[in-house]
């Protein structure tokens, strides 16, 4: 289960399981939010699509609303989602065909090393023209000589 921001493109692997409950879903959900919290960012939408293991049509858990406003994709609508389907596409791309993963520790690692890889060093295509990348800040132009 992962979560990407979508200003700054930033991902984050909320967790690796071979049988993903729904509450090891909510626990997932809330341990974002924390972490959120912590760093200051304020969560105000969660996109996501109609899987039975998210809790309740609105996100509600254990009888109290969540900080933010959950958005259900439409169905077979993947536009509604894009960022997070591109990045499916590029981590399948970049990570999976290329590696070959012996159990959930490697796949761990693996995933560790590519988020390291995705928001530090690696140039996103909206801002490739300043070659920045989701933890690295936009360099200023060089001035004219």
């Amino acid at each position: 289960m992962a979560a990407i921001d979508r200003t700054t493109r930033r991902f984050r692997v909320l967790g690796t399981t071979s049988h993903q409950t729904a509450s090891w879903v909510i626990q997932a959900m809330r341990n974002l939010v924390t972490d959120l919290k912590e760093t200051g960012c304020q969560t105000r939408y969660l996109i996501r699509d109609r899987d039975g293991k998210f809790p309740g049509p609105h996100g509600r858990d254990s009888g109290r609303g969540p900080a933010y406003r959950t958005v259900l994709t439409g169905i077979r609508v993947s536009r509604m989602n894009a960022v997070m389907e591109r990045w499916v596409q590029l981590c399948r791309r970049e990570l999976f065909d290329r590696c070959l993963l012996w159990n959930e520790h490697h796949l761990r690692r693996a995933l560790r090393e590519y988020g390291r890889f995705y928001n530090q060093h690696r140039a996103h295509p909206d801002q490739a023209l300043y070659q920045a990348a989701a933890l690295r800040a936009v360099q200023d132009p060089m001035p004219a000589p």
